[in-house]
């Protein structure tokens, strides 16, 4: 099993930024890729990005390219988005996910993962 701890949300005026930690534990060596999905009141939970552990390569869906950037330390087996920009509509909680393979641009829906955090709020006031 893997254990995963979201820390860093919080509340944040329009055009300020965050940055995310998901720190993961356990049976780390199995995880392959790590993501990042959000969920606001009344929506479904949707992709924003996700990275692989082996090369680092990296997604983005659209609403977020250019203003968040995903990012892994290995040693730390911790994974990171830095949050810039933040828009209202950024408001949601974020969960932090985990998953045994790589799917890379197919890698995109919560059924890809394995393993999901406990979720952070993330509160972006206009």
């Amino acid at each position: 099993q893997v254990q995963l701890v979201e820390s860093g949300g919080g509340l944040v005026q329009a055009g300020g930024s965050l940055r995310l930690s998901c720190a993961a534990s356990g049976r780390t060596f199995s995880i392959y890729a790590s993501g990042w999905f959000r969920q606001a009141p009344g929506k479904e939970r949707e992709f924003v990005a996700a990275i692989s552990w082996a090369d680092g390569s990296r997604y983005y869906t659209d609403s977020v390219r250019g203003r968040f950037t995903i990012s892994r330390d290995n040693a730390k087996k911790t994974v990171y988005l830095q949050m810039n920009s933040l828009k209202p509509d950024d408001t949601a909680v974020y969960y932090c996910a985990a998953g045994r393979a790589w799917y890379g641009a197919q890698g995109m829906t919560p059924g890809r993962y394995d393993y999901w955090g406990q979720g952070t709020q993330v509160t972006v006031s206009s």
